[in-house]
């Protein structure tokens, strides 16, 4: 059952009735790049058949963690950066997890997410919350030695020892992980933590719906059965390379269609603040698959109608290079009533006994004929709802969509060499045993721009 409807119908003025459909050969041969696992990062595309062939063990030892976890811990910290956090914080926010979790009557720990900063500030703000608290900690790092994790992890381990000793603390760390290899493997077998496998076949970023997300998930209260259902519903959904019957697929082509008339930026929106980290994790799922040789669609996001109020005024009247795709819900999980005043100083006596959802509605077809009628093109998914069965079938829409948009554009979508050149640098200028070549020449440099 479709959770997710494509509308692209406001794309007439931009996209002439044969253009699409002039990509199907391209699609067709795409999708057996991709399936056939024939095309570039064929290794990484472990994500395509994950809903059919997960660990079905282990998918019920994170269940069994996460029970255990909500029994023991007030507090849960997932360490990980990029891909590593960003799926599980997108879901929690998504599935309204967060607020819940924070009141006094909470069933479910904190769900706190560290590591994907090199913040001494906000570390301390975390370890200030957890003060006498009891808790846990998620590991998530394939290699164990990636700085922002690493040095999140050493702290907050410290923590926990501190508070339960060696041993009961070991109780309390989960670490996901490569299954055979790597200093936080080497160190989970030592100390005996319970491990978790961060898949072979998947990049961080198509990572959420295994151990990487599933746990987090899980901890804060996400039925992760259902998100699952949902990730298995979208891989039938869009399981065809025929564009008249895979929406996932017309979303890659008329991106692709946009960029080669030079729409370079897009935007994805949305009309609800819960899914703000949604844009955050679609932004590496793009940016990271697709921004490769000088070439890419660069992403960015939006929250609507918060950020018409800064970002409106370019989007409507600057420069003409921007298109934007909405996530659009059409039953929110709640609504209230603007309720009646007997003065009108604030203007709204038209809007009284009117739902706030119907109010939002009209302010997105507003946008959309006025964004449209000013030259910037517009795309809208559409889901039913805010629930864990959706988000899985949206998970897999933008997977397999991005997966083909970067073979559309004759990048390997499953790599991420330009991620080293920072992290090279860095650990020159840090010092790093190893690097001592590179120290000697970037310390040279280093005069050049400080």
């Amino acid at each position: 059952m479709t959770r997710i409807k494509f509308d692209y119908s406001p794309l007439t003025k931009f996209v002439h009735d044969n253009e699409l459909s002039e990509m199907q050969a391209l699609i067709k041969a795409c999708d057996q790049e991709l399936r056939q696992k024939t095309g570039a990062g064929s290794d990484f595309t472990g994500f395509v058949d994950l809903p059919i062939e997960y660990d079905h063990e282990e998918f019920d030892r994170i269940k069994r963690a996460a029970k255990k976890i909500r029994n023991d811990s007030e507090v849960f910290v997932a360490i990980g950066i990029g891909g590593s956090y960003l799926g599980a914080r997108m879901a929690c926010d998504f599935l309204n997890l967060n607020f819940g979790n924070w009141q006094d009557n909470r069933k479910n720990p904190i769900v706190i997410f560290a590591g994907n900063s090199i913040s001494g500030t906000y570390l301390h703000e975390i370890l200030e919350l957890i003060g006498d608290k009891d808790f846990s900690i998620n590991v998530i790092s394939k290699s164990g030695t990636t700085t922002e994790p690493s040095i999140a992890f050493r702290i907050l381990k410290e923590k926990l020892i501190k508070k339960y000793g060696r041993a009961e603390a070991a109780k309390r760390i989960y670490a996901t992980t490569d299954r055979k290899k790597g200093a936080l493997k080497t160190e989970s077998d030592a100390e005996g933590y319970e491990e978790f496998v961060v898949p072979d076949a998947i990049g961080g970023r198509y990572s959420v719906m295994s151990a990487v997300g599933l746990l987090p998930i899980a901890v804060a209260g996400g039925n992760i059965d259902q998100l699952m259902d949902g990730f298995s519903a979208g891989r039938k959904e869009y399981n065809s390379f025929d564009l008249n019957k895979n929406e996932a697929y017309q979303y890659a082509a008329l991106r692709n269609i946009l960029l080669r008339k030079g729409y370079e930026v897009e935007i994805l929106e949305n009309y609800e603040p819960s899914l703000q980290y949604l844009g955050e994790w679609w932004k590496q799922l793009a940016g990271e698959s697709e921004g490769k040789d000088q070439k890419g669609i660069y992403p960015s996001s939006a929250n609507f109608s918060t950020d018409l109020h800064s970002l409106g005024q370019y989007i409507q009247e600057g420069r003409r290079f921007l298109f934007e795709t909405v996530v659009k819900v059409d039953h929110p999980r709640y609504d209230l009533e603007i309720p009646k005043e007997n003065d009108n100083l604030d203007g709204l006596q038209y809007l009284e006994g009117k739902k706030m959802s119907y109010v939002n509605e009209q302010a997105y077809r507003g946008v959309v004929i006025a964004h449209t009628d000013g030259g910037v093109p517009v795309m809208t998914i559409n889901i039913d709802q805010q629930d864990e069965y959706t988000l899985g079938q949206l998970i897999y829409f933008f997977e397999i969509a991005i997966g083909i948009s970067g073979y559309l554009n004759g990048v390997n979508p499953f790599n991420q060499p330009g991620v080293e050149a920072y992290k090279n640098n860095m650990f020159a200028l840090l010092g790093r045993p190893g690097f001592e070549k590179e120290t000697t020449e970037i310390k040279k440099r280093e005069n050049d721009f400080f």
